[in-house]
């Protein structure tokens, strides 16, 4: 059966001498990995749009059981280049394309997720541009977006940290106790567990996160201090949660 969607590569594997094994989140199917028969041969737009972060219209060919699917054709809606032309920012986007691919099963639809990955592409290519000239504030501006997608993506995967009071009696507290995923108070939490301490200042930032758009991004200025603090916890967060630790160098602010 032959079947349409819409996809943005996450990863492309060379197998034997022109082949590639491509896995892509796609619009309709969720994580997808298919089989791209000879890319590698010539510089074709067929090779040039199974590249990394490449946003494309692709058809593939396959039994719905099966798990490698050819891919027969894929058009490019949109490159994102300049992505891939930065190193800093290609890194970063490198990072939360790995936490996907390591938290996201495979055949399950989440069209959420893909505009959700779509969106922030979209907005660190166009900070590239906007900000070009000014690489500093591309850089901060990228750096909120990337925690605006852990924050997001770890919400819809079910893996958010629990930040709003006390997650056993609702009591306000401040100790993110890291084998909980959660706030505990003094009276709920056990001596010996290991806890961050947070601030007010990055509870707000999170809840901020978790409910405003993406178009409002550019809107909030946190202090470098207080998006370090955020993304540390997050990814203290992640460790704990993953089976595996991610290999892409973790954000630094």
């Amino acid at each position: 059966m032959l079947r349409r969607t819409e996809a943005i590569v996450l990863k492309s594997t060379p197998f034997s001498e022109a082949d590639l094994i491509v896995t892509a989140l796609s619009l309709d199917y969720g994580l997808l990995k298919t089989f791209a028969k000879s890319p590698r041969k010539t510089k074709s737009r067929f090779g040039s749009s199974l590249e990394p972060l490449t946003y494309s219209r692709i058809s593939f060919w396959g039994r719905e059981d099966a798990n490698l699917p050819r891919m027969t054709q894929s058009d490019i809606i949109m490159p994102f280049q300049s992505i891939r032309d930065d190193l800093g920012s290609f890194l970063m986007v490198a990072e939360i394309a790995e936490l996907t691919l390591s938290l996201l099963p495979e055949r399950e639809p989440h069209a959420g997720l893909f505009c959700l990955l779509r969106a922030v592409l979209t907005k660190i290519e166009e900070s590239i541009a906007e900000y070009r000239g000014d690489p500093k504030g591309a850089k901060g501006l990228i750096e909120r977006l990337i925690v605006f997608y852990k924050v997001r993506f770890l919400d819809m995967m079910g893996y958010g940290p629990a930040l709003e009071g006390c997650a056993r009696c609702n009591r306000s507290g401040h100790d993110f106790y890291l084998s909980h995923g959660a706030i505990l108070c003094g009276a709920c939490s056990q001596d010996g567990d290991a806890s961050l301490r947070l601030s007010p200042a990055v509870i707000r930032l999170y809840t901020t996160l978790r409910r405003w758009e993406i178009g409002k991004i550019g809107r909030i200025r946190p202090s470098h201090i207080l998006l370090n603090e955020l993304s540390g916890l997050l990814n203290a967060h992640l460790r704990c949660t993953m089976t595996r630790p991610l290999k892409t160098k973790v954000l630094t602010l």
